[in-house]
């Protein structure tokens, strides 16, 4: 086909001009398409890495709630407070009744940090 003129082809070629370029824009959308698909996938799944950390640290902040309420021994105190990771907890202490099935207290202690919030109860 090198040398050809326009003539020389067959007629079933002659009236296909641009073809190429319409399947290649249509194979590149398709790639496109397939690469932002993929990398949307792969943003959600790094968010999620992500405050899984986060969920531990809430968790541990939650923890040191509780044990800072237990300090006070024979009595429990509501308390609140920030860890040097920016942590906050917040414990609230309920006496035994129907919202508490403990022999004395109830703790509540709810840790968060960087919007992710974790709540443990503890029965004393």
């Amino acid at each position: 086909m090198i040398g050809q003129t326009k003539e020389n082809l067959p007629r079933r070629v002659r009236g296909q001009k641009g073809v190429i370029l319409f399947l290649a824009v249509i194979i590149m959308a398709i790639l496109l398409s397939i690469g932002l698909g993929i990398s949307v996938i792969l943003i959600g799944q790094i968010r999620m890495v992500r405050d899984i950390g986060n969920s531990v640290i809430a968790f541990y902040a939650a923890d040191t709630g509780i044990e800072k309420a237990l300090l006070n021994r024979g009595n429990p105190i509501p308390v609140f407070g920030t860890l040097g990771n920016a942590a906050n907890y917040t414990v609230e202490v309920f006496g035994s009744g129907s919202d508490c099935l403990g022999d004395n207290y109830c703790l509540r202690s709810v840790g968060s940090f960087q919007g992710v919030s974790r709540a443990i109860e503890a029965e004393y």
